[in-house]
């Protein structure tokens, strides 16, 4: 792997998207459970789980200007700051027994991704090197399924081991360190942030996102994080309900979240070869794959099966889709392209837990839920497509006329 052509700012924010990531991986088994705890029904597990994208898909577009206006820096370190509140209430939800605390850390989280998200990603593609926006995409990918490898696991087996707060501690504790590397990328390259800042005259409108490939790839993300949610909202949730402990979802999370850090480099140089419609096609044809084999055999061991290309798949598509929504864009709407981007995450994930919450309740089983999940990937297909088709389309009146 070539890597000494990446600036090292890169590689600070890559470590900084990393512990970010694993603030959030850490929380992602524990709060279905924990809301149960405290007593909550399905449905409001689904909607306490939603808080958080509820949230983030609302602020978003303002993390995006913000962004564009050269602040990106700026909110991501507000956006740790946040995200380290967010663990303080999760605390404090286990302390006083409130379910209303614990929403609000949720919420708070939500704000804490809406404003890290974006420059996140934007950062990422204007500092990558030429030809290689996928693979710099494909490391960023990495470092969120390294935290999703381990974050899961450390969450399940504190939370098992020494209690829920001691693992919200975590949650707190890697937000400050994801702030201070950001603040090393910052304090080093702050004068040639606003010099690029002053110097950025490029003509641009918010009218070019209405693209096929910005508008494909955002609906197509938005039905593949509608599984996902119902992925990490109900099968840690089943597990509770079974009585296999917090550490059985761990597991599944660390297998997925390895499987995809193998995949997400390769994913993303396959993206720069290729182009990115051909390998996300087969990160979705994988998502498919581990879905149904998910809704035969919800529980472990078998479950375990399933995670092996539910990693992969999103190792391919991931970067792939961020690739096909975002490279193209010009640098001055590309923060706020992509907090529009990420809002479509934001959409499934919110309406994830509450679609199927309802379900869960209406049959009164959290098995109901997992035959819907290739359903929904089937469709994130089809979506995929519409760009070759139009293209296609515009290829054969161009051959009449």
């Amino acid at each position: 792997m070539r890597t000494k052509d990446f600036p090292g700012d890169i590689w600070i924010l890559h470590i900084s998207t990393f512990f970010f990531f694993l603030g959030i991986a850490l929380v992602s088994p524990l709060i279905s459970p924990l809301a149960i705890l405290l007593g909550a029904t399905p449905l409001i597990v689904g909607s306490i789980t939603s808080v958080s994208s509820i949230v983030s898909f609302f602020l978003k577009p303002l993390g995006g200007f913000l962004g564009d206006r050269g602040w990106k820096f700026q909110v991501m370190m507000l956006g740790n700051g946040l995200g380290a509140l967010a663990g303080v209430f999760y605390i404090m939800s286990i302390s006083f027994g409130n379910l209303a605390l614990l929403a609000v850390g949720r919420g708070i989280h939500g704000f804490a991704m809406a404003l890290f998200f974006p420059s996140s990603l934007a950062t990422a593609i204007e500092l990558a090197p030429k030809g290689r926006v996928g693979e710099t995409l494909g490391w960023r990918g990495m470092m969120f399924s390294f935290s999703n490898l381990i974050g899961p696991a450390i969450g399940g087996f504190v939370a098992e081991y020494l209690g829920f707060q001691s693992a919200f501690a975590f949650t707190v504790v890697f937000s400050l360190i994801a702030l201070f590397f950001v603040s090393i990328a910052y304090n080093k390259d702050k004068n040639k942030i606003k010099t690029k800042r002053e110097e950025k005259h490029e003509h641009a409108s918010y009218r070019q996102l209405l693209n096929a490939f910005f508008i494909a790839a955002c609906f197509s993300l938005l039905f593949m994080s509608l599984a996902y949610s119902g992925t990490f909202t109900f099968l840690p949730a089943l597990y509770k309900v079974l009585g296999l402990g917090t550490s059985a979802f761990g597991i599944y999370a660390s297998i997925m979240g390895g499987f995809s850090l193998l995949t997400r480099v390769f994913g993303g140089r396959e993206a720069d070869r290729r182009g990115p419609i051909p390998v996300a096609t087969f990160g979705f044809l994988l998502l498919l794959l581990a879905y149904i084999m998910l809704s035969l055999h919800p529980t472990p061991p078998l479950a375990y099966l399933s995670a092996i290309p539910l990693g992969m798949g999103f190792g391919f598509a991931v970067p792939s889709l961020q690739m096909m929504a975002l490279a193209k864009l010009p640098q001055k709407i590309r923060t706020f392209g992509s907090s529009i981007y990420t809002m479509f995450f934001d959409l499934g994930y919110l309406a994830g837990p509450l679609v199927f919450g309802y379900i869960a309740q209406l049959k009164n089983s959290y098995e109901a839920v997992f035959p819907m999940f290739p359903l929904v990937t089937i469709l994130s297909l089809i979506i995929l497509q519409l760009p070759r088709f139009l293209k296609r389309d515009s290829q054969s009146k161009k051959g009449v006329s």
